[in-house]
This record gives structure tokens, C-alpha cells and sequence, in this order.
């Protein structure tokens, strides 16, 4: 039998939200009162968001899939995952602004934070529910 999907749906929803709130005003801060250059502050605020939507989903959402051991290898596997999405978000808009020869700053928002961030979400999800908290990820640690 199979369980719903809403609930994990607004699980990871609300997880991914506090991640990238997270990820967002860390950046902003880093980058401007911290005077952080922007590579350092994004890979400081992308990890601090990863870190946050693990928590998120390790207590929260996908609470009762997971064991209290393991949580170490179980965040490597989660913070690829979310790589993987990072990376699916920079083809999009590097497909775009390079291939596609749409070089405005709309084009760049839409194919990055737009298509970009949909299916590196698709993704996410995919590869969460899958592979960190999943059926998979419980026979691995069988």
C-alpha cells in the first residue's frame, strides 16, 4: 500500500523553504555587512541551506524513515543530492545565456530561478525521498 503524497509533498515544501530563506538572507549578509566575495558567500549560504533542509526533512518530514545511525553518510548523500539540483539550476540558465543567445537579465532569472529551480525541485525531491530516506537508502543500511 502505498502512503499519500501531500504530506511529504508540504513536508519538503516547508523544508526546502527554510532552506533557501536560509540560504538567501545568509548570502545577502555574507556578501554585503560580512564583505564576503560572492563564490565564498554562496558556498557558505548553499551549505548552511543544505543544512537546514536536511534538518528539516530528517526531523520533520521523513521522521519515521530514518534511523539514528548513519546521519553522517546520510547527509553526504543529501548534500549531493542538492548539488545535483545546484547544478541542474546553472545548465538552465548556462543553456540559456550561452546556447540560446537569451543574455537579458529576465532571461537569466527565468531559465535560473525559474525552470531551473523546478526541475532541480523535481530532482531534489526524487532524490531525497529516494536515495537519503527512502526504500533504497533504508536497504543500504539493511
Amino acid at each position: 500500500m502505498t502512503r499519500p503524497l501531500t504530506p511529504e509533498i508540504l513536508g519538503f515544501a516547508l523544508a526546502g523553504g527554510a532552506a533557501y530563506a536560509t540560504d538567501l538572507g545568509l548570502f545577502v549578509w555574507l556578501r554585503g555587512p560580512a564583505g564576503f566575495g560572492p563564490l565564498t558567500a554562496k558556498s557558505l549560504s548553499f551549505l548552511a541551506g543544505c543544512t537546514v533542509a536536511y534538518l528539516g526533512n530528517a526531523l520533520g518530514t521523513y521522521r519515521g524513515r530514518t534511523p539514528p545511525v548513519g546521519r553522517a553518510r546520510q547527509y553526504g548523500v543529501f548534500f549531493a543530492v542538492n548539488l545535483a539540483g545546484a547544478l541542474v539550476q546553472l545548465a538552465c540558465l548556462g543553456f540559456s545565456h550561452y546556447v540560446l543567445g537569451l543574455t537579458g537579465a529576465r532571461a537569466d532569472v527565468v531559465s535560473g530561478a525559474g525552470v531551473g529551480m523546478a526541475l532541480a525541485t523535481a530532482l531534489r525531491f526524487w532524490g531525497t525521498r529516494t536515495f537519503v530516506f527512502g526504500a533504497r537508502a533504508q536497504a543500504r543500511r539493511g
